[in-house]
Parts: structure tokens; sequence; C-alpha cells
């Protein structure tokens, strides 16, 4: 089960997004849903006009929607590919 303290281990694909910090301020205010993860990005089906983006994760900073909670995550904690970092849940 997903929850605050194992995000980061879990699938991230599917879950709502937000960039709340980056270094390319650009990025900043992205959300929408996960579609897809490679071991450096995400790309976010957008809420805004509905396109994809890709976010990288190395130095931008995430909250992700679960089902009791929002999760504030930084993105170096998830720069892997998800295979690598679901092995210990």
């Amino acid at each position: 089960m997903i929850t605050p303290r194992n995000v980061a281990r879990h699938e991230l694909v599917g879950l709502r997004a937000r960039v709340v910090e980056s270094s390319d301020p650009s990025l900043v205010g992205i959300e929408g849903r996960i579609v897809e993860e490679t071991a450096r990005t995400f790309v976010v089906l957008t809420d805004e006009d509905g396109g994809e983006k890709t976010v990288p994760k190395g130095y931008t900073n995430f909250e992700f929607e679960l089902p009791d909670a929002t999760v504030r995550v930084e993105g170096e904690a998830v720069r892997a590919r998800s295979a690598e970092r679901v092995r210990g849940v």
C-alpha cells in the first residue's frame, strides 16, 4: 500500500503530481497525471491544455496526491527507474 512514508519506493505512473520547486522556473506549476516515467524524467499529462510535458527529476521537487494525503518529494529521491525503486517494497 502506498503511503506518505514509502511513496518514493512505489510506482508513480497514474498519480497526480505538481512541480512545486525547480531550478528551472518554467517548470514550477506544471500539474497533471504522470503517464510515463524514465530514470531521469516524468511525462505529465497536464491539466492546463491536455498536452504532455516532460519534467526532469534531478533538480525538481514534486507534490504527489495519494488517496489520503499530499506528499512532497525531492526529485532526487525518485531518480531511478521505477523497477529499481520498487524492488524493496
